[in-house]
């Protein structure tokens, strides 16, 4: 007789969400995965034959589409092709390869950097492969998904410490074992709440109690600083990190992820690095496209300063409506709504007003802290943001909120 379990809990756990998805969809307000024919600059979008206001991209500077970044990408299509042909280690390392981590490096001040296939591969490996079991790795509790799978994943004893509390963390590296190593790791911008680490105070703690702190930049390249080299320009603390974590696809509009740091730590992710011994690397338009994208960043200075400019206007505006953006300091403005079904309902009506914006909703955030996650770039004029939260506030007086 075939074994059967009493209780199948992966058939449960897929047959929950699902009927989650179903509801949502059978009720009009399932917005995930929405069909995008067409990118027009930073600012708009089309969906559904519909051109709409773009509030959701990550393309802080707007550079998607920039005609210098596309051509690069072409030609390094009609040089190299459309793929890599296996893992740099064995197969051979494209020079384009180390023209952008050389560039990486230029643009973070650091000795070397090192490229993966992507953000969440970069954090996962990087941290497994630096830390282990017996060793202590310090989280703070808002960082991204692919942080904490990366300390999950390194067997390291994994202490979480309440979000941007200081005395906190030095409570938690006191009680921390005396042997073994110590990594800090902490996103720079925290991609939900859209708030800035307390970096000073953080690097004194990690000097007083070596520890290695390692800081993921996703959200902070091209935003923070004045030349958006992110949050240690931010702070005046150039140097401090030793770990500089960043991906490839968001203000660099392309894919991917890196490390910049000392010579010593790169070549040992380069020869200790699962995601890098087994993983074949960018393909050659991409790898090109991102190198590009630094030189326009250097050569546009302006992008930096408009989008600083866009998250300060937007945050005052939508704030000056009486809605709640937390504590966002930046072009992450989360527009609190409290519920799932008022997150899903503010998001039916500004999609209504031709607004592209995208709910988050638990267990992504707390349950009662759902949001509009929405986004700001260098892209948007002035007029555009005040018809956004105009629209944000209008539709918070049709759900309640307001």
């Amino acid at each position: 007789m075939d074994w059967i379990p009493a209780e199948d809990g992966i058939r449960q756990r897929i047959e929950a969400m699902c009927a989650r998805v179903d509801a949502v969809s059978q009720g009009g307000i399932y917005f995930y995965n929405m069909p995008v024919t067409e990118l027009r600059g930073g600012a708009r979008v089309v969906v559904n034959g519909r051109e709409m206001k773009m509030f959701a991209s990550y393309s802080y500077l707007g550079l998607i589409g920039h005609p210098r970044i596309s051509q690069a990408a072409k030609n390094a299509v009609d040089r190299f092709g459309t793929g890599t042909h296996g893992v740099r280690t064995l197969a051979g390392s494209l020079t384009l390869h180390r023209e952008l981590e050389e560039m990486i490096s230029h643009f973070k001040g650091t000795d070397d950097a090192i490229t993966f296939s992507s953000g969440y591969a970069t954090n996962l490996t990087t941290v497994s492969t630096l830390v282990g079991r017996h060793d202590t790795v310090f989280c703070d509790k808002l960082n991204h998904a692919s942080i904490v799978d990366g300390c999950l994943l390194s067997g390291a004893k994994f202490v979480r410490f309440r979000h941007n509390d200081v005395q906190d963390l030095e409570e938690r590296l006191q009680e921390a074992p005396s042997k073994g190593a110590r990594l800090v790791v902490s996103d720079a911008v925290f991609s939900m709440d859209g708030d800035i680490l307390h970096l000073p105070p953080v690097v004194d703690l990690c000097r007083r109690y070596h520890a290695w702190l390692m800081i993921d930049e996703a959200h902070s390249l091209g935003v923070l600083g004045e030349t958006g080299r992110g949050i240690e320009e931010h702070f005046h603390m150039p140097g401090v990190i030793d770990i500089k974590m960043g991906t490839l696809s968001k203000t660099i509009p392309s894919v991917g992820g890196y490390i910049a740091g000392a010579r010593d730590l790169i070549t040992y992710l380069r020869h200790q690095s699962r995601a890098y011994i087994f993983s074949a690397a960018l393909p050659p338009a991409q790898a090109a496209a991102a190198l590009e994208g630094f030189r326009v960043i250097e050569d546009e200075p302006w992008r930096v300063k408009a989008v600083q400019r866009n998250a300060a206007h937007f945050i005052q505006s939508v704030r000056g409506h009486g809605l709640d953006t937390l504590q966002t300091e930046t072009a992450i403005v989360p527009v609190l709504c409290g519920t799932d079904d008022r997150a899903f309902r503010m998001t039916s009506e500004a999609h209504k007003q031709d607004i592209f914006v995208l709910p988050v909703v638990s267990p992504a955030v707390p349950a009662g802290l759902a949001r509009l996650r929405a986004t700001v770039t260098a892209a948007h004029q002035p007029e555009e943001i005040e018809a956004a939260s105009t629209v944000f506030a209008e539709a918070g007086h049709k759900v309640g909120i307001l």
